[in-house]
């Protein structure tokens, strides 16, 4: 049993990532649009602004990043995983299900 966890730690640790060049500017952007509602959020604080405005823009920033997670949970399971399950990782899809159930 030891040695199936070893083998599988070889095998996870040899799984590499690809991230098509659209998908990753897409979901950077996304990050971006995130940070620049954030720095918002921060500058509204120092300005004393609204409460109830700052809290829409924390909504605002929360749903940005919530579809982000989303969107990257799907490619991850359209591509990382299906390459795991092929290639007989189970260590990265038990990792992967540990950071779905926390994200959710």
């Amino acid at each position: 049993m030891a040695q199936d966890k070893k083998d599988n730690l070889q095998i996870h640790e040899q799984h590499a990532h690809y991230h098509s060049p659209e998908m990753k500017k897409r979901q950077l952007n996304r990050i971006s649009k995130a940070i620049g509602h954030l720095q918002h959020v921060k500058a509204m604080m120092e300005r004393d602004e609204d409460c109830a405005d700052v809290l829409m823009q924390i909504s605002a920033v929360n749903s940005a990043l919530k579809n982000l997670g989303k969107e990257i949970i799907n490619e991850h399971m359209s591509h990382c995983i299906i390459h795991a399950i092929e290639n007989g990782d189970t260590a990265a899809v038990e990792e992967f299900q540990k950071a779905v159930e926390k994200f959710i």
